[in-house]
């Protein structure tokens, strides 16, 4: 069995004249980054393996979830390459994942998101909203086989508020 959890980015700013990958998040962003892991840590256990894209307003949502979660150091990686928009290459990232890994946290970003979940998952939903998180368990001993998944749960902060 395989568990993954997928947390889109929180809301960024668009205040400043930065590249895309530069845009921290908002004000609202890390509000709901701390009410979507405190509805989390009730379903979570450790261990976990967490991956962030280099992207300012995922690696900042990423360290929210580090801190609240209480996620070591060693647990923690940037992947360049979860910078994408893209579904299939996300997907070619996690089956990257080596196999004794039972449980991988990834933040990222839509459209890429929203289309590996419901691609992955048995639910379907239009837009997984920023800092929404939707865990999926898996029927499988190896990250390069993912499908037909079980979504078990879904947190997207305009329902914790």
């Amino acid at each position: 069995m395989k568990r993954l959890i997928l947390i889109r980015h929180g809301k960024s700013s668009w205040k400043y004249d930065v590249a895309d990958d530069k845009r921290p998040l908002k004000k609202r962003g890390f509000k709901d980054g701390e009410v979507v892991s405190k509805a989390f840590k009730k379903f979570f256990s450790k261990p976990v393996e967490v991956w962030s894209s280099p992207a300012v307003r995922a690696l900042e949502t990423a360290q929210i979830f580090k801190e609240k979660l209480d996620i070591n150091d060693k647990d923690f990686s940037i992947k360049s390459q979860l910078y994408t928009f893209n579904k299939k290459d996300l997907l070619h990232q996690i089956q990257t994942c080596e196999d004794h890994v039972d449980k991988l946290m990834i933040f990222g970003h839509n459209p890429a998101m929203t289309g590996l979940v419901n691609d992955l998952g048995d639910k379907v939903f239009d837009n997984i909203p920023t800092t929404g998180l939707t865990v999926i368990d898996l029927d499988t001993h190896t990250w390069k086989n993912l499908k037909n998944g079980k979504t078990i749960v879904n947190l997207f902060p305009k329902n914790l508020r």
